[in-house]
C-alpha cells in the first residue's frame, strides 16, 4: 500500500507548510459527496490521530486514515497548472467513475 506525490506536488506542500510556520504533513482522505458517491479531502495536519497511516514521498509526509486507505491506495497526488486554473490532481488507479467536474468519484 502506497500514496505517492510528484515532485511538484511536494514542492507546493512544503511551501504551504513553510508559510503556515507549521504542521507534520499533508492528510488525504475521503468522504461521502457529490454525485459520483465519494469526494477527496487534503488538509494539512499539525498532529497526527493514533490511528493514521504514514507515508513518505519526497520530504513530505503523508497521513491517511485506515478507512480512506481501502480507496487512496496506488493514488499519486500531483500539482497542475492548466490555463489560468492550477491545483491538486489525484490520479488514483481505483476509480471506476467520476462525475463531470471532476469533484467526485466512485470505486
Amino acid at each position: 500500500m502506497a500514496i505517492t506525490l510528484t515532485e511538484k506536488a511536494a514542492q507546493r506542500v512544503q511551501k504551504f507548510l513553510a508559510q503556515r510556520g507549521q504542521g507534520v504533513g499533508l492528510r488525504l482522505g475521503v468522504r461521502t459527496s457529490g454525485c459520483s458517491g465519494m469526494a477527496y479531502v487534503l488538509e494539512f495536519v499539525d498532529a497526527a490521530a493514533p490511528d493514521d497511516i504514514f507515508f513518505e514521498s519526497h520530504g513530505v509526509t503523508v497521513l491517511v486514515d485506515p478507512k480512506s486507505l481501502v480507496y487512496l491506495d496506488g493514488t499519486e497526488l500531483d500539482f497542475a497548472r492548466e490555463g489560468l486554473n492550477e491545483g491538486f490532481k489525484f490520479n488514483n488507479p481505483n476509480v471506476k467513475a467520476q462525475c463531470g467536474c471532476g469533484e467526485s468519484f466512485n470505486v
